[in-house]
């Protein structure tokens, strides 16, 4: 059972509808005890990052996720979720995130339109220490993928980096780190290529 976690930000119903269309059952909830039961979990986000981590931490969802990775559960973050993974981010201030993946989440500069909204490419980074992203699986390189926010994530350790796009700067469009994956655009919106990823996550559960 893939778990959508409930946190009251993004478009979750559309998350789940796109799991159940690449046939994998998935239930939104914000119940802790279904968080710990799930087989995989997704954390899909649109919105600002310290509603979102002070509605995590409130409902003491931040806990649960964190451990959720500690114990090799797949976990896919989209979005502001790739975001929240990250140590801290820089919008409205400085907010810790849940510290999974050593970074930040800065704005793009003025002088690129501001947020992103719309088709980008993605563009692999191979790297000698693993293969490509299993959840990229027969997705080819350099697809267009949807996306829709104002800040990007700079990530420490640019292992874990599976691919980048350009928007007026290069920056990390997809992770993965063990168990551990995340993505800046919308699967459940890019159509037949968004759908692929979240069918290859699905396998992973």
């Amino acid at each position: 059972m893939i778990v959508i976690v409930d946190y009251g930000m993004g478009n979750l119903k559309s998350v789940q509808n796109a799991f159940v269309k690449v046939g994998y059952k998935a239930i939104i909830t914000e119940d802790l005890n279904q968080i710990k039961k799930a087989s995989a979990v997704v954390l899909p986000g649109v919105g600002a990052f310290r509603d979102a981590i002070n509605t995590l931490k409130k409902k003491k969802i931040d806990k649960e996720l964190i451990e959720a990775v500690k114990i090799n559960k797949p976990f896919l973050g989209i979005c502001l979720g790739m975001q929240l993974l990250l140590t801290f981010s820089e919008e409205g201030g400085l907010y810790q995130g849940l510290n999974l993946i050593p970074g930040k989440a800065k704005r793009f500069h003025h002088s690129v339109k501001c947020p992103q909204m719309g088709w980008n490419t993605i563009k692999y980074v191979n790297h000698p220490s693993h293969d490509l992203n299993p959840i990229f699986k027969e997705v080819p390189d350099e697809s267009y993928f949807y996306f829709v926010h104002s800040y990007y994530c700079v990530i420490n350790d640019e292992q874990i980096i599976s691919s980048v796009t350009d928007y007026g700067l290069v920056y990390s469009s997809s992770i993965w780190k063990n168990n551990l994956f995340g993505v800046q655009f919308h699967p459940e919106k890019s159509s037949t290529l968004g759908l692929k990823i979240l069918k290859n996550f699905g396998e992973l559960s």
